[in-house]
């Protein structure tokens, strides 16, 4: 099957996706968009709506690494909810510092949320600005208050 990508909007920020069926191959944030469509689900996602991401695959959680086992556990904090660098790591059997590294290097954010995954004592970092780990943070939280009502 053909990769595809496009993006869509977040905020200030695009979405770039490149993707074919439900194989999401990268996802990178930048300032401008490029034209090409997006799956259905990310941009339910970029616009807010409470959207489970979880049916979208990415190589990477396919890797019999000590990264694979980082980003499939990532890919298994729900919606809203977060973890730390330190509870992932204790779960496959790594460092806090690995994890961080594979959270830096993650091919496909959003589908693996590493937004998700927080230092001990701040939010850690997010590449290309933490204020899009913000945003992302803050529309989770808002989309699973929208639901409880």
């Amino acid at each position: 099957m053909e990769i595809v990508g496009g993006s869509c909007r977040f905020g200030l920020w695009f979405v770039h996706v490149w993707w074919s069926g439900t194989t999401v191959h990268r996802v990178r944030f930048a300032k401008t968009g490029i034209p090409g469509e997006v799956p259905g689900l990310i941009r339910q996602y970029c616009s807010g709506q409470v959207t489970s991401l979880l049916s979208l695959d990415s190589n990477a959680i396919n890797d019999d690494t000590v990264y694979g086992r980082i980003y499939r556990a990532v890919q298994q904090v729900p919606y809203g909810s977060v973890s730390t660098y330190g509870e992932i790591a204790a779960k496959v059997g790594t460092s806090p510092r690995v994890v961080g590294q594979a959270m830096a290097h993650n091919p496909t954010p959003l589908v693996i949320p590493c937004h998700r995954i927080l230092a001990a004592h701040d939010i850690g970092g997010f590449s290309p600005s933490i204020d899009i780990k913000e945003a992302l943070l803050a529309m989770e939280k808002k989309g699973l208050r929208k639901v409880e009502k």
